[in-house]
């Protein structure tokens, strides 16, 4: 598949997905990188169009270049957005109550600790679906809860094993410190995910060195 083929079949991915509104957006290849430009009118829809051209065969990485441009109504003072924010949060019973949220120019900055890596990322989907976010900056810190290296890396294999997504043998598992390597080849932006997450979901993980490569 070239370039052009690549760039076509992440367009068409686009415009199959209801989320995205797919007329301000322009999508290009280079050897499998794909870049991703143009407008959208909220947060949400440039990481689903991220999202969306993951998904497509062929694809090694995205570089997302969309813009977040609010329309009128769509715009909040920062200390009301703040609040919708905090709000949201509180009502996920996955987000803890260490986590805070600031936000200047629409952009939020979540900060706190969390005992579990999914709080943190759970804390950033909700920020990001909430209309007037230009951007979420997660400043979530892990608590240093680390236990053996080699109990979490057999239990992170034992996990890679289980996934009917993923190929255990061609992933490698390092721990140092509470960071774990990744490293092998994956088949697809989804199985590079749930390698991800596998990692991620080990107790004591303060870190995820992704090195994996997605090869077709």
């Amino acid at each position: 598949m070239n370039d052009q083929e690549l760039a076509a079949n992440v367009i068409d991915e686009l415009f199959w997905d209801p989320k995205i509104e797919t007329e301000s957006i322009a999508v290009s290849a280079n050897g499998g990188v794909v870049t991703l430009r143009g407008t959208v009118g909220s947060f949400r829809q440039k990481r689903e169009a991220k999202k969306a051209a993951e998904r497509v065969w062929g694809v090694v990485s995205v570089d997302n270049e969309i813009d977040v441009e609010l329309m009128g109504e769509q715009r909040q003072e920062d200390a009301d957005l703040r609040g919708d924010v905090l709000q949201a949060l509180m009502l996920d019973s996955q987000v803890p109550t260490s986590v805070d949220a600031w936000v200047e120019d629409g952009v939020v900055t979540l900060s706190g600790t969390v005992d579990w890596q999914y709080q943190g990322d759970e804390a950033e989907f909700v920020a990001g679906n909430l209309a007037g976010v230009v951007a979420v900056e997660n400043d979530i810190y892990l608590a240093d809860t680390t236990p053996s290296p080699d109990d979490v890396e057999h239990n992170i294999k034992k996990a890679f094993s289980r996934n009917a997504k993923l190929d255990a043998d061609q992933l490698t598992v390092a721990t140092s410190n509470g960071t774990i390597t990744l490293s092998g080849q994956v088949r697809s932006w989804d199985e590079h995910d749930a390698a991800v997450a596998a990692a991620w979901a080990g107790p004591g993980v303060m870190a995820v060195d992704d090195l994996l490569t997605v090869t077709y």
